[in-house]
């Protein structure tokens, strides 16, 4: 088979590399692309962003056999609806059942409807009525913009002040664009021992018959070490959570995972693809934080590299509606990924550096804002690289991954210093 993936960042790019191994890939396609990506597959220089276009290199290219569209933003403008009337086999929610992450108030509307387990809530258009419930209610506060933010448009305000500035941001500002028209503003969770919460993500294969979660990771979101600084798309991650149980699995599949699915079909919305779960273990048992309606970034730099099962088998399960069928089979150990930014991250930044890498071993690089240019690997975005290190534990894969990290360098490169060790007592 010939596979497009679209997208240009780090999950296409972990995405691809588990493509690689299938035995039923002959061709890869990654449209647009990366540095990273072009060693593995043919870069496509179309902009998936304008639907017409995508169509257009779709009828021009008969010979590819199935498209992975993998970013929030296409699917949310109904990229997988168009090639599905074409006639193309997909990987990836329509544009109906992707409104579970482009619209905050709809996926917190879809939880109290069907008792999913979430954190209390209030949707405005109104910044003076918004204003005037969080004074009301007090810090900490959390605030979301309604609609996509590139990951950044939550604002945990742990002080009244902070509240009345993030509200001024979102709703006046308009920091993150129209995305900020509606605001949530929600009940602060709290976890069990550690001060913001547990939380966990849990990425799951669904058919709308059948939901398989996979292995669990947890994301670093903050800029800085200590889950300092400003929210970010996500500075590492690592695999498995440590309070992660089978009984917890259980729990959250019957709780959350099939009530999701289930009232995502009632709604007329069957969800079809990679349905992200973000969770946090409270003292009134697991809520849902936010819902992913794709593979999250660098979420899934953690949990692919472990997975046994051909990637291609279980994306053609899911496509013809035969997920029942496959068994899905992960790897033993622990995988930890060290996300590489820009200086001045998640805010300006210059892009062009060049990048300069010494022996790493059997480290990966995950290409995420990467370029060539003049034969040279330069910076081109934000988060540039992922380093995604496999090991019998958390402690062994962080520390192979941290000794790859320093033959990495460009002017500029900055990282957190502490992914993995989020949970630790004390």
């Amino acid at each position: 088979m010939n596979v497009l993936v679209i997208g240009n960042g780090g999950r296409e790019h972990t995405i691809l590399l588990a493509l690689k191994k299938s035995r039923r890939v002959e061709k890869l396609y990654c449209m647009k692309g990366n540095a990273g990506t072009a060693e593995i597959a043919e870069n496509v220089g179309v902009d998936y962003m304008n639907i017409e276009a995508v169509k257009k290199f779709a009828e021009e290219h008969p010979e590819i056999d199935y498209y992975v569209v993998a970013p929030d933003d296409p699917l949310a403008l109904g990229l997988v609806d168009e090639l599905e009337a074409m006639g193309k086999r997909c990987f990836g929610p329509r544009k109906n059942a992707a409104i579970i992450e482009s619209s905050k108030a709809f996926s917190k509307d879809l939880m109290k409807k069907y008792n999913i387990p979430t954190a209390e809530a209030q949707t405005f258009d109104s910044y003076d009525k918004a204003l005037q419930y969080v004074r009301e209610k007090g810090a900490p506060i959390v605030l979301k913009a309604d609609g996509l933010a590139l990951g950044k448009g939550v604002l945990v305000c742990e002080t009244l002040k902070q509240a009345e500035e993030g509200l001024k941001e979102i709703m006046l500002d308009k920091s993150f664009g129209a995305a900020g028209n509606v605001v949530l503003v929600e009940e602060y969770l709290k976890g069990l021992k550690y001060n913001p919460g547990e939380e966990v993500s849990v990425l799951a294969f669904t058919d709308g018959k059948t939901i398989v979660p996979m292995i669990t990771s947890c994301d670093h979101k903050r800029a800085s070490d200590g889950d300092r600084g400003l929210n970010t798309g996500g500075m590492g991650t690592f695999s498995p959570c440590p309070f992660w149980t089978k009984e917890l699995e259980q729990e959250v599949l019957k709780t959350i995972m099939i009530p999701t699915m289930n009232a995502m079909n009632a709604e007329g919305r069957t969800f079809k693809g990679c349905l992200y779960f973000g969770l946090m273990r409270t003292d009134k048992g697991m809520k849902v934080v936010e819902y992913n309606s794709r593979f999250g970034d660098p979420e899934t730099q953690v949990v692919l590299p472990m997975l046994k099962t051909d990637l291609m088998d279980i994306f053609e399960a899911v496509t013809d509606e035969r997920l029942a069928d496959i068994k899905i089979e992960w790897e033993d150990g622990a995988c930890v990924c060290v996300v590489l930014a820009s200086g001045g991250y998640p805010l300006s930044y210059v892009k062009g550096k060049e990048i300069n890498i010494g022996d790493i071993g059997d480290v990966t690089v995950i290409h995420a804002g990467t370029a060539r240019k003049d034969g040279k690997l330069v910076t081109n975005g934000g988060r540039v690289l992922g380093v995604v290190a496999k090991g019998k534990n958390v402690e062994e894969a962080r520390r192979k991954a941290y000794s790859a990290v320093h033959k990495i360098e460009w002017d500029g490169m900055f990282y957190r210093t502490d992914i993995g060790v989020k949970y630790r007592e004390g």
